[in-house]
């Protein structure tokens, strides 16, 4: 059974981040609250925490991961932008939005869309979130949570507790969620295609 660390959303506790970042050092898979719902999360290069995330969700070697990480600068080291997105990502982060690029060699390849070698990136607007990935010192690779069969993603820890507590390490919870998945915007072509609505206002793209 995952460990619930429950923590205070504007102040959240060091050390039960502290013990959470240590669960994804060694190989953990957490659960934990975002800008737009809960989400799954592992360390880079961790294969076992994506074939992890890919059973509990039933994912398809089609899913874009995403590299989740705590500020915008981060982003140039994993993805590719021209000046045009390089803008346009910067003027909406962060924020409730998903953006799917052309991957770098630093990206891990684990987590790279097979055929179009692309990557989603995003940078949550949420306090919990920022402060583990700030005590990580690196990205998670992460996936919405969502379960099979459904449209929306869990928003409440306990039921993230019911439905996934058996399936994960760790379930972090700062009872701040935010409602709603993110938009998805795929930047990798020549026009911008919205994959998925959500959060985050689409209009920019239209």
């Amino acid at each position: 059974m995952a460990r619930y660390f429950e923590v205070h959303p504007a102040n959240p506790q060091r050390r039960s981040i502290g013990q959470v970042a240590q669960i994804l050092r060694d190989g953990g898979l957490v659960a934990y609250p975002t800008d737009s719902a809960f989400a799954l999360g592992c360390t880079m290069g961790n294969k076992d925490g994506l074939d992890r995330i890919r059973r509990i969700r039933r994912l398809t070697d089609k899913h874009h991961f995403t590299l989740v990480c705590s500020e915008f600068a981060q982003l140039g080291q994993y993805v590719q932008m021209d000046n045009d997105v390089f803008r346009a990502i910067k003027a909406l982060t962060p924020g409730p939005y998903t953006f799917i690029l052309p991957a770098t060699r630093e990206a891990p390849r684990a987590m790279l869309q097979p055929k179009k070698r692309t990557v989603g990136v995003r940078v949550p607007s949420h306090i919990t979130a920022l402060a583990l990935l700030d005590e990580l010192e690196e990205p998670l690779m992460s996936s919405t949570l969502i379960l099979p069969d459904e449209e929306d993603p869990l928003m409440e820890g306990y039921i993230v507790d019911h439905e996934v507590g058996a399936s994960v390490d760790a379930i972090l919870d700062s009872g701040d969620c935010g409602y709603g998945p993110t938009t998805v915007v795929d930047l990798s072509g020549d026009e911008p295609e919205i994959v998925r609505r959500g959060a985050g206002d689409p209009s920019p793209f239209e």
